[in-house]
């Protein structure tokens, strides 16, 4: 009884997850064939791709990591000024560290806003 293509395709829809992944071992053992050259091989290109834009990344996240308990007021006044945040809002984030300040920002800004966290006594990090 031939089977065509559509048929084997509705088929493996109505299958679990694990009954596919059955499937999928069963077909490598039978035609002596892996799934897994092929994926490597996407992903092999897929790094390469992936490779360019980290070396040309624009935009990086602030995060504050910890800072001493004399300086929390400065440290607070900072993430006001850095995100125009209120004061509560600023306050519960500087109490919630480590957290981000600032997504998405321009490396000259990252940079900027480290140095003022810094020179106000926090511990940054920038990714």
């Amino acid at each position: 009884m031939a089977v065509n293509k559509d048929e084997i395709l509705d088929a493996i829809s109505q299958m679990t997850l694990m009954q596919v992944v059955e499937l999928i071992s069963d077909m490598e053992k039978k035609f002596g064939v892996t799934a897994a050259a092929p994926v490597a091989v996407a992903a092999g290109g897929g790094a390469a791709a992936a490779a360019a834009p980290v070396e040309e990344k624009t935009e990086f996240t602030v995060t504050l990591k910890e800072y001493p308990a004399d300086k929390k007021v400065t440290v607070i006044k900072v993430i006001r000024e850095i995100t125009g945040l209120g004061l509560k809002e600023a306050k519960d984030l500087v109490e919630g560290a480590p957290s981000t300040v600032k997504e998405s920002v321009s490396k000259a800004d990252s940079e900027k806003f480290k140095k003022q966290l810094e020179d106000g006594g926090a511990t940054v990090e920038v990714k």
